[in-house]
């Protein structure tokens, strides 16, 4: 057993416990959030559901808003994870169908939708909402950057603009709905898409 400065062992099962229960916090609001909607979440029941105390919740996260959406953060990189598959063309095949495959979940589809319809309704939500928004931005920016380095685009190419065409399919037929979200056709939507980028 190794031992501190002070002579006394190393003290590791506060910390392994906090990760325990942060993750539990997590894993609850995440599945309260598909279960019942942002609406009727509340930070008791997520408490409850986590078996933590309501001030353990609060002394990690300020605001509901703040909550759900590192939750849902944490459920979106687990389910759409940054892929590298060594091509441009792969790797945004591979993202864009973990993307798409919301679209055979109608709950999931539901709970998005409403995290999307709050964000225009309150302003105190907006900010979180897009500060997730951005990370997953960042993980197709990153794609493309690489594609860059490898020269399989230009480095001309206008990587916001790239970003929004990548993500603009995906949430036009999540939110109008006239058409759906099929993984099957995220290889097409690619093809289409770095047709326009390489050209």
């Amino acid at each position: 057993m190794s031992i501190t400065p002070s002579g006394n062992p190393p003290r590791t099962g506060g910390r392994l416990r906090n990760e325990d229960a942060h993750h539990s916090v997590l894993e609850a609001t995440a599945a309260l959030l598909v279960e019942n909607g942002y609406g009727a979440l509340t930070i008791e029941g997520v408490a409850k559901r986590a078996n933590v105390a309501k001030s353990t919740v609060y002394r990690w996260w300020k605001s509901k808003p703040a909550l759900v959406m590192d939750a849902y953060a944490h459920e979106t990189a687990t389910r759409v994870p940054e892929p590298d598959t060594g091509t441009l063309t792969g790797d945004l095949t591979a993202f864009v169908t973990d993307l798409y495959r919301i679209g055979d979940d109608p709950v999931r589809t539901k709970a998005l939708t409403g995290l999307m319809a709050e964000a225009q309704l309150d302003p105190a939500f907006a900010e979180p909402f897009r500060a997730w928004a951005a990370t997953r931005r960042e993980v197709v920016a990153t794609l493309l950057t690489r594609a860059i380095t490898r020269e399989e685009l230009p480095t001309t190419t206008d990587l916001a603009h790239a970003t929004d065409l990548v993500f603009g399919p995906f949430w036009y037929r999540l939110l109008v709905a006239h058409a759906p979200l099929n993984p099957a056709d995220a290889e097409a939507h690619v093809t289409t898409l770095l047709r326009g980028l390489t050209r």
